[in-house]
């Protein structure tokens, strides 16, 4: 066993780069479970359960922009708090790209440039077929220049996407256009059991990896979301349920925040739909469901 954990985080390490930082944090929508849109009193509450958790986490990855003004309302408080961002800009349509665009301006010139991690233009656009990869490449050069137009080019722009997406070489140019590639990777959705999940985030992994490897060398490879269901139906051999979901936690979140730049999904999910499974480590209450704690 001690042979295996040891092969794991010098995989992990390897997949990462030589640096001995990494960010981690959660995926964080705009909405609050109910539904409703997130008050800047909302996302500062968000920010400090975060740092309250076990291992303290300082950062989180957003979905939008602009979608329930979330710049604007998550900004404020993130820079309050100390918690630094990896920002996402939603290209579905020429309207919307425009209005994520303008409100990630509009944070960046009342607030700086210091609570970016990063930009990912896009999330999963190539596995849900609704975009292609010229287009989305230029989306993200766009948002480049942008940034330097801003006297930000030092910022990271890249896109999250699934590595079965990553690795169809259709989509190189979005890994050409890319400082970073975000992978996304659910062994839950694969029907793959939990105590097999380990052994999937790693492969999985490695295939984002080597894609990007064979097109774009020295560009790093990030853990843009996983996790595991809380509550949800079967899917093939895996069951939901919060011993599962720990066990996931044990054995991916531990050793990814050691060695990757991870943002776990998800700090509290939807709750409005019952028939989705839940991958939110917090329940209502806003207490964990199950042991974060990570060996130090």
């Amino acid at each position: 066993m001690l042979s295996h954990l040891v092969l794991v985080v010098s995989v992990l390490l390897s997949i990462a780069g030589p640096s001995a930082a990494y960010w981690k944090g959660f995926n964080l929508g705009g909405n609050l479970p109910s539904g409703a849109c997130k008050t800047t009193d909302d996302w500062a509450h968000d920010f400090s359960t975060l740092q309250s958790l076990p291992g303290y986490f300082s950062s989180a990855r957003l979905f939008a922009s602009s979608d329930c003004n979330t710049l604007a309302n998550a900004v404020p408080a993130a820079v309050a708090s100390g918690t630094t961002l990896l920002v996402g800009v939603w290209t579905e349509d020429k309207a919307h790209f425009e209005a994520e665009k303008a409100a990630l301006m509009q944070a960046i010139q009342q607030h700086g440039t210091n609570w970016i991690i990063a930009v990912s233009v896009g999330s999963e656009d190539l596995y849900r077929a609704e975009t292609d990869a010229a287009t989305l490449a230029g989306q993200i050069n766009d948002v480049r220049g942008m940034l330097c137009g801003l006297g930000a080019c030092n910022i990271q722009v890249g896109h999250v996407d699934t590595w079965t997406a990553w690795v169809d070489p259709k989509n190189a140019d979005v890994i050409r256009a890319c400082d970073f590639v975000g992978h996304d990777g659910y062994p839950y959705w694969e029907g793959v059991s939990a105590d097999q999940g380990l052994n999937a985030f790693r492969e999985n992994l490695e295939k984002t990896r080597n894609a990007v490897g064979s097109v774009k060398p020295g560009v790093w490879v990030w853990v843009t979301e996983t996790g595991w269901p809380v509550t949800g139906s079967q899917n093939g051999l895996a069951s939901a349920g919060t011993d599962n979901a720990q066990a996931y936690w044990k054995s991916v979140a531990c050793e990814a925040f050691r060695g990757l730049h991870t943002f776990w999904y998800t700090l509290q999910d939807d709750t409005t739909n019952p028939n989705n499974p839940s991958f939110g480590v917090l329940g209502a209450d806003f207490k964990p469901l199950y042991d974060l704690s990570c060996p130090a």
